[in-house]
């Protein structure tokens, strides 16, 4: 009787560590030790008291998962688990380009490298090769597209 105890609740208590472990190996092995719990139940104990054995062991999966599911993210030890930053800016908006003056610091044929704002930025041209050295404006701001002509 105490074998099969130690075993639901050694099985209970490694599913929760898989919680904080990675890996699946305490996951697996909480499984393991349940299952493994469970038979011996069934060779120890009557039929009657093995499938209520069986039943309490899958209530308490069941209400162990919505609770987990339930509290966890919202506790102190989920909120360490989950960043509420971003990492970097991808930089995908670049409204201040626009209208702004620079040089073609490549041949745009049609997409190079211009120098705006005394940063080096990737344009595209509105279909017409431009020169290296040419002086270019900025036309618009399409997501990471920056479109250019040349200055007149």
């Amino acid at each position: 009787m105490a074998t099969v105890i130690i075993l639901l609740l050694a099985g209970a208590v490694l599913l929760l560590l898989e919680t904080i472990l990675p890996g699946m190996i305490a996951g697996v092995a909480g499984l393991i030790c349940l299952a493994s719990g469970l038979v011996l139940s069934y060779k120890e104990f009557s039929l009657g008291t093995a499938n209520l054995i069986t039943l309490g062991v899958v209530l308490g999966l069941v209400v162990g998962t919505l609770a987990w599911l339930r509290y966890l993210p919202d506790s102190r030890l989920g909120r360490a688990f989950v960043s509420e930053r971003a990492v970097g800016d991808i930089g995908t908006e670049r409204p201040e380009l626009l209208r702004q003056a620079g040089v073609a610091l490549t041949n745009l044929r049609p997409s190079g490298t211009a120098i705006i704002s005394d940063k080096r930025v990737d344009v595209v041209t509105e279909g017409a090769h431009i020169q290296r050295g040419t002086p270019i404006k900025v036309v618009a701001v399409e997501g990471l597209r920056v479109v250019v002509r040349a200055a007149s």
